[in-house]
């Protein structure tokens, strides 16, 4: 069962409707105890990331989240669920993230246009299993704050905005959009589609990576 998690701060409806056009039955969860027991979650989330993080928090929703990632079970975060895998952010104040990935999150700076709004184009960096460094397509945007991955590996698709940002994070089965997929037409359904078929034989993750991981959610 797919998971979409309902913590006040995500555009659940139109997640949802994607996933119906895919074929694959999902459900609305906002529980430590719902968390638990899916196979696959998607962390959307739209809004500042520190009153994400208290909604979170408030509704014991971390540990569960952690424990999920730790399990090797899949796990995709849209627009500001993307950024709230990182460790830390600096939007209105310095605010902690989840840890699950090293990096932390940064505003725009400059004479241009803030929020970065609109389609863009995606450029692959290496073979991941959502999006291939031959392909090309365009997704939609809205942010004013981008991460900065601690790990360059980390980046498996970035979009020009007056410099390089990141698209596509993820490492092992943990994966990242800052885009919105549900938005993006026929490349967005595919990047979903694939999250949904995860894993590959080829990206299985490691017992060792996995351990890592639970050390990183611990600290």
């Amino acid at each position: 069962m797919i998971g979409i998690l309902d913590y006040g701060m995500g555009n659940l409806y139109s997640v949802g409707k994607a996933l119906e056009r895919l074929g694959h039955p999902c459900e609305i969860i906002s529980k430590p105890e719902e968390v638990e027991r899916v196979d696959r979650l998607i962390l959307p989330g739209v809004g500042a990331f520190g009153d994400a993080m208290e909604e979170l928090k408030g509704r014991n929703l971390v540990k569960a989240i952690r424990r999920h990632v730790e399990k090797e079970k899949p796990l995709l975060g849209i627009c500001l669920g993307m950024q709230l895998l990182f460790d830390e952010s600096e939007e209105h104040g310095w605010h902690e993230g989840l840890h699950l990935l090293p990096g932390r999150v940064v505003r725009f700076q400059g004479g241009y246009k803030i929020p970065h709004m609109g389609w863009n184009r995606l450029r692959g960096l290496t073979d991941s299993p959502l999006f291939h460094k031959e392909e090309e397509g365009y997704v939609y945007f809205v942010h004013s704050y981008y991460v900065v991955p601690e790990r360059r590996e980390t980046l498996l698709a970035v979009t020009d905005y007056h410099q390089e940002v990141p698209a596509i994070v993820g490492e092992r089965n943990l994966f990242g959009v800052q885009f919105h997929p549900e938005k993006s037409g026929e490349v967005g359904m595919k990047i979903l589609g694939r999250f949904l078929s995860y894993p590959p034989q080829e990206y299985l993750p490691s017992k060792e990576s996995s351990s890592k991981i639970s050390q990183r959610g611990d600290e």
